[in-house]
């Protein structure tokens, strides 16, 4: 087998498209991170907006219905998120585990209800994949890395940006400043669940044409990795999605022409994710107050 077989153009094409939806749900975690809450439930919210897309698309015939509906659904998973993290002060990971057994659980429930079939959704009709510039999937995949772009100079270049970043880094002192810590933190939580479920909807609507149960397959979990091997910065994340979509396009390009068994092929995007995290999270320092909620009360 010639190397020269295997690096080609298309393999670089491909692992643009398939780092697409990692890039929105892994840009959407950093939003929710650098406000201090940990955004464990990316691969829900992925599903919900996956699944809202395709429904919204096959009703109305109209795929900006449809990115809209996923939008809706991010919102309102990424404001349920904020409620029991926020204001419940609910342990972030444990709300976040739920949420995702809830979207898990609530999509393939539903598929059967709306459309009369379990496991799967009928092919649509219309998909970005067969449509002109603005509504193909072409323009979810520039608009994606514009996003990253916009991310880093918001961050890092306005002074919103920096309340975030102050908020994530020491609540007690942005509040002590007169930043209100609990309206920063949700509208990051409601941007993170936003962009997530863009990338979710990226799948159905984008690429498959269909919703079926569990279509992310665990990629919100990848984009949370990206986030962490990325160091909670905008282009690093960039950097962290591209490698493990370029991971993922490898085994599928490896299968069948090297002798390895399938299954394991399918475990190189996972266990290459898995080596650079260890390698890189001893070394990176997440915002400082990650995963902690905050009590004006607590001193």
């Amino acid at each position: 087998m010639n190397i020269l077989d295997i690096f080609t153009w298309s393999l670089l094409t491909v692992t643009i498209t398939k780092a697409i939806p990692l890039i929105y749900a892994g840009i959407g975690g950093l939003y929710s991170e650098r406000s201090g809450v940990v955004n464990i439930c990316l691969e829900g919210i992925m599903l919900a907006g996956a699944f809202s897309a395709v429904v919204c698309t096959h009703f109305t015939g109209n795929l900006w219905f449809g990115l809209a509906g996923a939008i809706i659904a991010g919102t309102f998973m990424g404001l349920l998120h904020g409620v029991l993290s926020i204001t419940f002060k609910v342990n972030q990971i444990v709300g976040g585990t739920a949420i995702n057994i809830f979207a898990a659980g609530a999509t393939e429930y539903l598929i059967p209800i709306v459309f009369g079939k379990p496991g799967a959704t009928p092919p649509l009709a219309f998909t970005f994949e067969r449509q002109d510039f603005f509504l193909s999937k072409y323009f979810l995949i520039y608009m994606a890395f514009l996003l990253v772009g916009l991310t880093h100079i918001f961050l890092y270049k306005t002074s919103y940006g920096l309340r975030v970043r102050a908020v994530g880094e020491h609540p007690k002192a942005a509040d002590t400043v007169g930043i209100n810590v609990y309206l920063t933190r949700y509208l990051c939580v409601i941007m993170s669940g936003i962009f997530a479920a863009i990338g979710g909807a990226y799948l159905s609507i984008g690429e498959s044409g269909l919703f079926s149960k569990g279509m992310t397959a665990n990629r919100g979990f990848i984009a949370l990795a990206a986030l962490i091997f990325g160091k909670w910065t905008p282009l690093g994340t960039l950097g962290a999605c591209l490698f493990f979509g370029f991971c993922d396009n490898l085994q599928s390009t490896l299968q069948g022409r090297v002798p390895i068994p399938s299954e394991f092929m399918l475990m190189i995007p996972y266990v290459l994710t898995i080596v650079a995290i260890a390698g890189v999270v001893g070394r990176s320092r997440p915002p400082a107050s990650s995963g902690v909620p905050y009590d004006p009360s607590e001193r």
